[in-house]
């Protein structure tokens, strides 16, 4: 056997078993159950509990030092684009707000998409924070998320506020991911800075966690389109190149509009 054959036996074994690996990736994301594992390490700096809720995890994360616990609970949204579950970074994050504040952090392991949508995630998410709230107390409460979860957060926000349910505390969002559509017309001027997100990747995993494009802009999907007059005690943190920081802007100026209506309602409202 010469070495040419061999060469195209070797590179049809290579493309076979590209393709096996794709194949099967695929069929994980669509039927596998991707879950979140939290580090052995973490447990150096705080205390983590996992509880099942309707068949997931909920990571509940408390001061190592129980002397050091406070009452204030945080309920937090994890961003990854409504695919990828909670990173290294995410824990590390919680550590740090453990140690500084003593605080007590509730981490939904909602559902991910392909597999699911955002129907699946609130079937989840808004049971629980009824269950929480009734537990410890508005005044106890803050409700936290970052980039997808940020959008979530505010969307339950909304959700909350529409069923005239008790609000938390406050609300604080990490570079929330607002509108899934992605048609805000500067996105495509931070684009260039962003070297992170993608623009159109996201768009793509808007519409997978929404299961169809006419519902991107559903608000429990794309919250700026949601219910605002309700808003309040809501602070933002966004970052001038990310993508996602348009959309921020035109929230705070949708905002500023409802109060013009609405002028009693002094604490509605976000700060970037």
């Amino acid at each position: 056997m010469n070495l040419k054959v061999i060469s195209i036996i070797i590179a049809i074994i290579v493309i076979i078993a590209l393709i096996t690996a794709v194949t099967l990736f695929i069929i994980y994301l669509y039927t596998g159950n991707i879950s979140s594992q939290y580090p052995q390490e973490i447990q150096q700096y705080c205390h983590v509990e996992e509880e099942s809720y309707q068949s997931r995890k909920v990571f509940i994360i408390t001061p190592k030092d129980i002397t050091n616990q406070t009452d204030i609970v945080i309920l937090y949204f994890h961003g990854g684009s409504y695919m990828a579950e909670l990173q290294p970074e995410h824990w590390h994050f919680f550590s740090h707000i453990i140690q500084d504040t003593g605080a007590t952090i509730i981490v939904p392991d909602y559902p991910l998409t392909p597999q699911y949508h955002y129907t699946d995630v609130f079937n989840m998410i808004f049971p629980l924070y009824q269950e929480v709230i009734e537990k410890v107390g508005k005044d106890n409460l803050i409700v936290m998320g970052d980039s997808a979860g940020g959008g979530m957060a505010l969307a339950l926000l909304e959700k909350v506020g529409e069923e005239n349910i008790e609000r938390p505390s406050q609300a604080i969002l990490i570079s929330p991911w607002l509108d899934a559509s992605m048609e805000n017309p500067e996105i495509e001027q931070v684009q260039e800075n962003d070297k992170m997100l993608n623009k159109d990747l996201l768009k793509m995993a808007g519409v997978t966690y929404a299961g169809s494009e006419e519902q991107v802009k559903n608000y429990l999907v794309s919250p700026i389109y949601g219910p605002l007059e309700k808003l309040e005690n809501v602070t933002i943190y966004t970052g001038t190149y990310d993508i996602l920081n348009p959309d921020v802007h035109k929230l705070a100026e949708m905002v500023q509009e409802k109060r013009s209506y609405y002028p009693d309602r002094r604490n509605t409202g976000s700060s970037t």
